[in-house]
Formats: C-alpha cells, sequence, structure tokens
C-alpha cells in the first residue's frame, strides 16, 4: 500500500462537477437518498433516474437509463445502486462506450477510473454503508484516467472487443 492509498478518504479532493448520474433499484433504495446528498456536495446538479421505493423492479431496466445518461453525453459518470452492485455492473457492461465496476473499497474505485477509464460505478446496498459508500465514490468522482501510455492502449483494446462483438452474428 502506497502513502496515497493510507490516506483517508475525507482528506481526497473531489474536483467539482455539473451534473451526475445516479441509479438504484429497490435493493438500491436502502442507499439511495444518502448517496444523492453526498453527489449534490460534488456537483450542480444530481440526474435521477432510479426508483422511488422498494417496490420491485428490474435492474436492466434501470441501469438502461443510467448508462443512457452517458451515451447521450448528460454526464461523464455514474452511481449505480443495487443489493450487491453485480448485476448492475453486468448490465452497464452491455452497452457499448461504458466501463463499470463493482467498487467496494477506495483502492479499487480509484484504481478502476485510473487505469481502466471506469465512468460507472456499482456499489451493493447489503454489502457497505453509508461511510464506506462515501468514501468509495468520494475516490471514484477524484480520480481521472492516466495519461500513460499502456493504459491508454489497453482501454482502446477493450473498445476493439466492443466493436468485435457489435459486428458478430446473433445466436439465435
Amino acid at each position: 500500500m502506497t502513502r496515497d492509498e493510507a490516506r483517508s478518504p475525507n482528506t481526497i479532493a473531489v474536483p467539482h462537477r455539473s451534473v451526475i448520474g445516479l441509479a438504484n433499484d429497490h435493493a438500491g433504495f436502502l442507499l439511495k437518498g444518502f448517496v444523492a446528498s453526498l453527489l449534490a456536495e460534488h456537483c450542480d446538479r444530481v440526474i435521477d433516474v432510479g426508483t422511488n421505493s422498494y417496490e420491485p423492479v428490474d435492474f436492466p431496466d434501470i441501469t438502461r437509463r443510467a448508462v443512457s445518461l452517458i451515451l447521450e453525453g448528460q454526464v461523464e459518470r455514474v452511481i449505480l445502486v443495487c443489493g450487491t452492485g453485480a448485476g448492475a455492473c453486468i448490465a452497464a457492461n452491455k452497452s457499448p462506450g461504458i466501463r463499470a465496476a463493482v467498487c467496494h473499497d477506495t483502492y479499487v474505485a480509484r484504481q478502476a477510473v485510473e487505469h481502466d477509464d471506469v465512468n460507472v460505478l456499482c456499489v451493493g446496498a447489503w454489502i457497505i454503508g453509508q461511510q464506506i459508500a462515501a468514501d468509495v465514490i468520494r475516490a471514484f468522482l477524484a480520480a481521472q484516467f492516466s495519461t500513460e501510455e499502456h493504459f491508454r492502449r489497453r482501454v482502446e483494446k477493450l473498445s476493439a472487443l466492443e466493436r468485435e462483438a457489435v459486428a458478430l452474428p446473433r445466436r439465435s
């Protein structure tokens, strides 16, 4: 662990953003209010496309609305909150141009952005509480994609995989 990882997440300087996307399913509703308040501290506007109750919804539908915010250029980053983060992450990564990661610690949240240019953070409301969620979200928002060539080359290879997958014939 480097000195950077050992510092308190509360000392991380989070750049102010104009807008951030937020989405949740019914399982993520538990953490939604807290996350929305936290995001409001770091941006001018939160675009919330999640559900507003514990009434069951299908996470792929919520995720589709959330990633469309990025694909349409309305936001650069989205936070998805569901039970574990896994389902939302799988759904988000089905969309070309989206790089989502489940992060339940600050190290992975930062590394995912710096090394993999992740633009969607998925967290599990059943897995982490408010304080860890706040630390993870701040680390995600503060991180910037690396200018190092080997990381950029690898992310371009991810984009190539997406283009190849789109070109494949569909199985029936």
